[in-house]
């Protein structure tokens, strides 16, 4: 038994490398050259730190711009996002209403619609609106996620209703056992999906593309993308901007982790 345990400790060990080893290659070769990049055989450790690439990043390219419009646009749609699938998932799980079912129904038909197939009208809609190239057009079209709403559901359902009776039978409005007692306790599946949401507005590459008209309203993502269509592209420049577009999902993922294993692990059991 001892022998097994360790030999899938060892092979776990060596996935997690592999794993790892991508984004061990970005960062280490967004401190190189190009000729280094280029170098074959490659050089596993960079001789040396070169900071050139972050330094035409941030001097030449108004990265600092597309950052900041990254993390302004990402934070606050899944901030919203995340509320609104909560209060929804909630309604549907703990709330009696007419049509309560069907719905949930055309909810979760949604989920097999890719958004691909209605960019178009959503396009027009937002271009209707005049929101082209604001963080309106950017922000306002994420914000309804069924995905959270089906997510979420089942952790508000496994809370016991008579939480619910007792707080309505000291007089708690509903608003305040939504804010109070139940969003505390699905705090693990609200850490989860603010994960998956987060990475999801981070790398919303397509819709970005076509709402930033202006170089100053591009994200991060596009504007590292526009780097790479450039003729005779500085490798070294486009792996530094790719290392940096990948440096906030990292942070975040390792500030919610302990929320994401809890959540996609009690999401596991839940009926």
């Amino acid at each position: 038994m001892e022998c097994y345990d360790l030999i899938t400790n060892i092979i776990v060990i060596i996935l997690a490398i592999l794993s790892l080893f991508p984004i061990y290659w970005l960062i280490t070769n967004a401190f190189k050259t190009s000729a280094d990049i280029y170098k074959m055989p490659p050089d596993i450790l960079p001789k040396s730190l070169y900071l050139g690439n972050f330094k035409e990043l941030f001097q030449n390219q108004p990265a600092l711009k597309w950052t900041f419009n990254s993390f302004f646009v990402s934070i606050v749609t899944t901030t919203l996002s995340v509320i609104l699938s909560s209060a929804a998932a909630y309604a549907f799980a703990k709330l009696n209403f007419k049509g309560k079912k069907v719905l949930y129904a055309l909810f979760i038909a949604s989920l097999m619609v890719p958004k691909e197939t209605f960019i178009v009208p959503l396009f027009k809609t937002v271009v209707a609106f005049g929101w082209v190239d604001t963080y309106q057009s950017l922000i306002v079209p994420n914000l309804a996620m069924c995905f959270g709403v089906f997510m979420l559901k089942s952790f508000f359902e496994s809370i016991p209703d008579s939480i619910r009776e007792s707080a309505k039978l000291d007089g708690a409005s509903e608003w305040y056992i939504f804010w109070k007692l139940m969003l505390p306790i699905a705090k693990p599946g609200i850490g989860a999906l603010f994960i998956l949401n987060f990475v999801t507005f981070w790398n919303d590459y397509l819709w970005q593309l076509l709402m930033a008209r202006s170089k100053g309203m591009n994200t991060l993502t596009v504007g590292v993308a526009g780097l790479m269509q450039e003729i005779n592209p500085n490798i070294g420049l486009r792996v530094a901007g790719a290392a940096v577009a990948a440096l906030p999902m990292i942070i975040i993922f390792i500030m919610f982790q302990k929320y994401f294993t809890k959540g996609i692990a009690a999401g596991a059991v839940k009926e």
